[in-house]
């Protein structure tokens, strides 16, 4: 039964991690939304929300076991390439797991028990349908990170905001409706730009799937060149609005803030949507092999990636709340990830990588951090001024300092390793001197923006202040606690692991760079099962050599 149950996740894994989320959220669905006790046969109870959540949370352990496994199996070299209908590309739908795929379905996982295990405390009987949203979210986050072609990125890029929409009204509440339709509508936008892109490159190339555009687009030129090259600045202003650069970075901060904490947890993995795509897009499809066009984004990446950084930690310190600090601390760390980004070498887009696994991490836990501590706090809640002492200062005190050093980049936490090693990467690099000075510079003011923070929430105890009664117990509640420790927890393991984790972004930076061995895992074979595997690429030889190659590849 076993090595059937092995087989079946084998052939079909990488369709799983979208399928899964996807039955999961109509089962929910059919379980109903009521949520009390309702008479069942022979006088017992079925208590709808509990087995809401306890189908949820299975369903999310075996998603995070399932990404593990994508994980392990990527780790090698090893490119997945499930045709599906056994349409072959181009034609056909495909997806592909590579090594940064795997790793993005993998932080997924990783973000989303712990927040929704927190959601379980309470959140989710606030609003209607609260599990099956953030299943299909989780589809529509796998699906994206898991694509092969374009279009079906901007369709999975829909599921997961149309989710997000109703996530993020969650709890009801005049700022979220408000900043909720200012969500709704910027993004509503960026679609049609990603629309109006997509059919940009479909006229110059005559395909949407990305190993078939990577080799389309090093062949343009003349006006065909110029209309790619438009199409790829259009797609960068649509990631850079859902990833949160700079000048399209304006609608995170009150957006996150006015969010309840575990939807403001689970979205710090959407800026990392829009970075992902950069990164497919710009290094994949618009990379160094890419003929005329290569490039093409370098000129606007990298400054934008260094304003972003510096305009979110201002943003930080002049916040006046935690909960609109630590969003803005979102906007820092997306700018210092495409920094890295944006230097277009391996080394540094290794280092970013790593970099960007701490920060959504961290920032995830900070989140849920907030709505605890502010619970203990009465009518204040987060804003920074003074209020009665929390109940617990030494539990809350040592979680801020522990997610403030890390935030900060204090050693030896993953933050400081991750950019220790964008400056080392960027070491010799003509804009060196500017990475160091941003990244050195929003690290101190990161530092000063926390401790702020600290000095208020802490040690600025008035007795007097305004007061909301019996405190909420929510915020000493053991079982909401373990959702940040397990984010702490998550943040030693990088420490510890640190080398081993950076062996695997290196690998996935040297994987990015083969177009050749992307394209010939992906378009090689015309044809056959739905899952297809390589040799694996360790970066030195050429490209990857499709395993049991058809009589007619024998023959070419």
């Amino acid at each position: 039964m076993l090595d059937a149950v092995w087989t079946f996740w084998g052939t079909h894994a990488p369709v799983l991690s979208v399928l899964l989320p996807s039955f999961t959220a109509i089962a929910l669905l059919l379980l109903g939304d009521h949520n009390g006790l309702s008479a069942q046969g022979g006088g017992h109870a079925f208590d709808r929300l509990r087995w809401r959540r306890r189908l949820s949370l299975a369903s999310l352990v075996l998603g995070l076991c399932m990404a593990v496994g994508l994980v392990w199996r990527a780790q090698s070299g090893e490119l997945l390439v499930y045709e599906l209908g056994e349409w072959p590309a181009p034609f056909g739908i495909v997806m592909v797991v590579d090594r940064l795929s795997a790793l993005m379905v993998l932080l997924t996982a990783v973000v989303a028990l712990p927040v929704l295990w927190y959601a379980c405390g309470g959140w989710d009987s606030r609003g209607r349908h609260f599990h099956a949203l953030y299943q299909f979210q989780l589809m529509g986050l796998n699906g994206a990170f898991l694509t092969g072609d374009l279009f079906n990125l901007f369709v999975f890029f829909e599921v997961l905001l149309i989710a997000s929409y109703v996530l993020l009204l969650h709890g009801q509440g005049r700022e979220r409706l408000r900043m909720g339709v200012h969500y709704v509508v910027l993004n509503l936008a960026a679609s049609a730009l990603f629309l109006i892109g997509l059919a940009m490159v479909y006229s110059t190339t005559g395909t949407l799937n990305m190993a078939d555009v990577a080799l389309h687009v090093a062949r343009l030129e003349g006006d065909l060149l110029w209309l790619a090259q438009s199409a790829a600045l259009i797609l960068l202003v649509v990631f850079g609005l859902k990833g949160a650069l700079v000048p399209l970075y304006f609608w995170l901060p009150g957006t996150y803030a006015a969010a309840s904490a575990p939807v403001a947890a689970l979205f710090a993995i959407m800026t990392k949507v829009g970075v992902y795509s950069i990164v497919r897009v710009h290094w994949v499809v618009f990379g160094v092999d890419a003929g005329a066009a290569s490039l093409t984004v370098q000129a606007w990446l990298l400054p934008l990636a260094l304003t972003t950084g510096v305009l979110g930690v201002l943003g930080a310190l002049a916040a006046h709340s935690m909960n609109r600090l630590v969003a803005y601390l979102t906007v820092a760390s997306v700018g210092t990830v495409l920094a890295g980004v944006g230097l277009f070498t391996p080394e540094t887009l290794s280092a970013a990588l790593y970099y960007m696994l701490h920060s959504t991490v961290v920032i995830a836990g900070l989140f849920l951090f907030v709505e605890l501590l502010a619970a203990q706090r009465g009518a204040v809640g987060d804003k920074l001024q003074p209020a009665h002492a929390v109940r617990e200062p030494v539990l809350l005190g040592v979680m801020m300092l522990f997610g403030a050093a890390s935030a900060a980049g204090l050693p030896p936490l993953p933050g400081f390793l991750g950019k220790l090693m964008i400056l080392q990467s960027s070491a010799g690099l003509p804009a060196q001197a500017w990475v160091w000075t941003v990244v050195l510079g929003v690290g101190f003011l990161t530092i000063v923006g926390l401790a702020r923070a600290g000095v208020v929430v802490f040690w600025h105890v008035q007795p007097d202040a305004p007061s909301a009664g019996q405190p909420n117990a929510a915020g000493s509640s053991v079982r909401l606690l373990l959702a940040p420790w397990a984010f702490m927890a998550v943040t030693v393991g990088m420490a510890v692991l640190a080398a081993p984790i950076k062996a695997y972004t290196d690998a996935t930076a040297q994987q990015l760079t083969d177009k050749a061995a992307y394209a010939d895992a992906v378009l090689g074979r015309q044809g056959g099962a739905g899952l297809r595997t390589t040799v694996p690429y360790d970066g030195r030889r050429g490209p990857v050599q499709r395993t049991a190659p058809t009589q007619q590849e024998s023959s070419e």
